[in-house]
């Protein structure tokens, strides 16, 4: 983690290296076009955002080039043929390339250099930060996912880049001042010998969610502050200190809702900062995983459109901001933008890209491609959003004989374990024969770890019936379609499954009254509201995330291991993946009373 003075000193260290590289007599051009009426120049600004550790167009978990129903490609080394070729069509006309954030966590390359040989430990350059280096960012601002695996790691990554990483909104909790560097001021040769300079301010935004969502690695460390409110303090010092035009990098949704509660400032902000705070001309923005081209919102204050743009997820989009400036009465204005959206799949990867990660690449193939296991049948989780199926239960059986073994001998040991699983992916399957790492990290893609808590039988219900919210209601009699059961609002990673009692979902009724049945494995007693019981969770869910009722309580099991490391770890333990070992069908979706499949 950078400590404030060494934020400042970076700051500046920026600030006048790129002073130095300004030409001597900047104003001249453009004082002489002001005689004859304005010149106009113009800046592109290249945007990425939630690469998700995804370098090369590949996808780990099925051993293949990447490809998804509408051919997406993927990867920093398809975004950096574009980049490429839009600074060589501009020639010496000047071009940014910034990223929003969530960049070192999502693939099995990201993971294995965080986890199987983590970069603290073997000191090696991370492959994200390779990656970059030969695209040759800009700025990155720093997303959620930046804090999964500890400041440490965060602090060794950003030491690896050849470029500013932002926060402005991550305050060191120790001393209030910015733990982080907030913003950078780049001066930019408008296009040619003696062209006239462009103070360009980047300001970086990360998501207040990280109190939440990685507690373990920041609680009494940092603190995040609002989104809103920092863009309002930051903005105008960056005025003042000469910046003539203002970028903001946001890592944070532009609906104005939030996945939690209001104890935390707002997840997605973007439309507010840009409605709200004068003096921002652009917002590249991410974390929704959204394309957005083009989005204007005009500032209540000064009355400006203020440009948006969000550029998908893993590197399949590529987000181009134009801007036509020109000098009037002394000061810089713009006098028009826009943004473009390109498409990686049209481009082959940079060489020089894969060249800088081949190695990493290489050992992490090799590493998921590990054989762990035979499985008696074929699995698939193509169904567990609404059928009770081995996979999950596969997951929620191995949570659960963790907590018991670990709580043996304690306080807690007399009371039933249930556990929580949801169904993050739609597409894992474990073959039937030999079962690989890559087939268990397709089954769990997040670095969860575990821990365990206590609720009551009322409490368990309340989960569920907030849980339930993720279907749409169907009357009695109406056809459901699998493929349009869920509320598009409610991801999959927000639906949980538990098992350990026998319940009942009646997608028939209202969202809060849709758990017909809640009673004991295996009979008919109704679960007692003061009953109670542990249950094995993930952390992101017992931190908060989702917002679910009832989960945010003191542990009493956390010993920080990885869920998917414990279900790789049974796998090679037992040998046999056989569903005869785990599966308990105990959930299912009902209208009144009948089943739906």
């Amino acid at each position: 983690m950078t400590s404030s003075s060494g934020a400042s000193r970076r700051q500046v260290l920026a600030v006048a290296a790129a002073a130095a590289t300004a030409p001597l007599i900047a104003g001249a051009p453009a004082r002489a076009a002001e005689s004859k009426g304005p010149k106009t120049w113009d800046l592109t600004v290249l945007g990425t955002s939630d690469t998700h550790g995804n370098v090369y167009n590949w996808d780990y978990y099925k051993d293949a080039e990447f490809d998804d129903s509408k051919h997406n490609d993927v990867g920093v080394a398809k975004l950096a043929t574009l980049v490429n070729q839009i600074r060589a069509e501009r020639g010496s006309k000047p071009t940014l390339v910034l990223d929003a954030g969530d960049t070192i966590q999502g693939t099995p390359l990201a993971t294995y250099y965080a986890k199987q040989e983590p970069i603290t430990t073997t000191g090696e350059t991370h492959p994200m930060a390779n990656a970059m280096n030969v695209l040759k960012y800009d700025a990155v601002t720093l997303g959620n996912h930046e804090f999964n695996y500890g400041l440490p790691l965060l602090a060794q990554w950003i030491g690896q880049l050849g470029f500013p990483a932002l926060a402005a909104n991550a305050i060191n909790e120790a001393t209030g001042k910015p733990a982080f560097l907030p913003y950078v001021i780049k001066n930019v040769a408008l296009g040619g010998y003696d062209s006239p300079t462009l103070k360009v301010g980047i300001l970086g935004l990360t998501n207040p969610g990280v109190a939440i969502w990685d507690k373990a690695n920041v609680e009494g460390k940092l603190v995040f502050a609002d989104m809103i409110a920092t863009a309002a303090k930051w903005v105008p010092i960056m005025r003042e200190r000469g910046a003539d035009i203002i970028i903001i990098s946001a890592h944070g949704g532009d609906s104005g809702t939030s996945s939690y509660g209001p104890e935390l400032p707002n997840e997605n902000p973007v439309a507010l900062i840009a409605e709200q705070v004068p003096g921002i001309d652009a917002i590249l923005f991410g974390h929704a995983h959204n394309e957005v081209v083009q989005k204007f919102v005009t500032n209540t204050a000064t009355g400006e459109q203020v440009l948006t743009s969000e550029p998908s997820k893993w590197g399949q989009r590529l987000t181009r901001m134009d801007f036509t400036v020109a000098k009037q009465n002394g000061r810089w204005r713009v006098l028009s933008k826009s943004a473009t959206m390109l498409n990686t799949n049209t481009v082959v990867e940079d060489p020089a890209v894969l060249a800088a990660v081949r190695g990493q690449h290489t050992k992490t193939v090799s590493y998921v491609n590990t054989v762990v296991a035979r499985s008696s049948v074929e699995l698939s989780a193509a169904e567990s959003r609404y059928k009770d199926t081995p996979i999950l239960d596969f997951i929620n059986h191995v949570q659960t004989e963790v907590v018991i073994g670990a709580l043996a001998g304690t306080a807690y040991a007399g009371l039933p374990v249930l556990s929580i699983a949801a169904p993050f992916s739609r597409t894992a399957i474990f073959p039937q024969g030999d079962v690989r790492i890559r087939d268990v990290a397709g089954l769990y893609v997040y670095d969860n770890t575990l821990e365990a808590v206590v609720l009551t039988g009322a409490e368990v219900k309340a989960y569920l019936e907030y849980s339930a919210k993720y279907f749409k209601t169907f009357a009695v009699g109406e056809t459901v379609d699998p493929a349009n059961i869920s509320d598009p609002l409610v991801p999959d990673y927000n639906y949980d499954v538990i098992s350990g009692v026998d319940y009942d979902i009646d997608i028939s009724k209202p969202v809060g009254q849709r758990i017909s049945r809640l009673v004991l494995p295996g009979t008919d007693t109704p679960v007692a509201a003061d009953a109670q019981f542990v249950i094995a969770v993930n952390n992101y869910r017992r931190s908060g995330g989702g917002n679910f009722p009832g989960i945010v309580k003191t542990q009493v099991y956390n010993q920080q291991q990885e869920i998917r490391q414990l279900l790789i770890d049974w796998a090679q333990a037992k040998g046999v993946i056989d569903p005869a070992d785990f599966f308990e069908p105990n959930w299912k979706l009902v209208r009144a009373g009948v089943p739906v499949f």
